[in-house]
């Protein structure tokens, strides 16, 4: 079942009309005298059946019609309208809305349980689809929003673990993307366009959060005791050449390994180097 459009008129161009042709047969109402008269009085209840065809459609709002149970069509234009008076007639709003999701605990790729939760944008894009393919359109789009969503944590770990792997916390608009596509797979068939999806919340379940911690810290002191060792060897051999290009000491290669050892002692150290001033020769 697909949208289309349903059969109605400007309803202020109609009620001038329909107001017109009531003084018209009320005019004639007040004159008739038998048969005419009845066919009068009839002329004057079809008309005011006719008042109940308008109808009025908001902003980003559609009127879907129905007849007899059947689908006749959907009303898109704002302002008064008018239809066939049997038309029943249900609103169903065409704007942007937002959904939270509640925060899922489910277990990333790795098996490590996290917690996550995510913010989807949508709007309804086919109505016929939307009030007739599913029962409840809103309802659908809640509990399929929160199914892709664990399917989505179950692809991905949480963490980067190895050189260009996609991870939760680190490829926020792949994630995304990934994730928009994944609810629109489920919801194109209730009639809705999903504009935007993204991750709300992420963090690894209370359970294994303080073990993970210790273990993002860890990783941050390698990092950065790895830095420090690069630094330091270059600032080692930059001494060394400047040394010996300007022939301010020669040194043996044990002499070189002893200041080496001193140099990287003294920048790679966690507390401030305690001097020692050296007196005598060096042999």
């Amino acid at each position: 079942m697909q949208d289309k459009t349903s059969f109605s008129k400007n309803g202020y161009l109609m009620l001038v009309v329909l107001l017109a042709l009531t003084a018209f047969d009320f005019a004639l109402l007040t004159q008739a005298k038998g048969l005419f008269f009845g066919i009068t009085l009839i002329g004057a209840l079809i008309l005011a059946l006719c008042f109940i065809g308008f109808y009025m459609v908001q902003p980003n709002q559609g009127k879907v019609m129905t007849l007899f149970g059947a689908y006749a069509g959907t009303d898109k234009t704002p302002g008064l309208r008018w239809t066939i008076p049997f038309y029943l007639r249900k609103s169903i709003s065409l704007r942007v809305r937002n959904f939270e999701s509640s925060r899922l605990k489910v277990n990333d790729k790795a098996g490590n349980p996290i917690e996550i939760a995510t913010v989807v944008v949508w709007s309804v894009e086919d109505t016929a689809e939307a009030l007739f393919e599913v029962d409840d359109y809103e309802s659908f789009v809640t509990i399929q929003s929160e199914a892709a969503l664990r399917t989505l944590a179950t692809c991905y770990p949480y963490d980067q673990y190895q050189k260009d792997e996609v991870a939760l916390r680190s490829h926020g608009q792949q994630i995304s993307a990934s994730l928009r596509e994944e609810i629109q797979e489920r919801l194109k068939k209730a009639g809705i366009q999903v504009h935007e999806a993204r991750i709300s919340h992420l963090a690894y379940a209370p359970e294994i959060a303080n073990a993970m911690l210790q273990r993002q810290q860890a990783a941050a002191i390698i990092a950065a005791r790895s830095k420090i060792v690069d630094g330091a060897v270059g600032m080692v051999e930059m001494a060394l050449d400047k040394l010996t290009e300007n022939g301010v000491v020669e040194l043996d290669e044990e002499r070189k390994a002893t200041m080496v050892s001193n140099l990287l002692v003294v920048l790679c150290g966690d507390k401030n180097a305690q001097p020692v001033i050296n007196a005598g020769t060096l042999y």
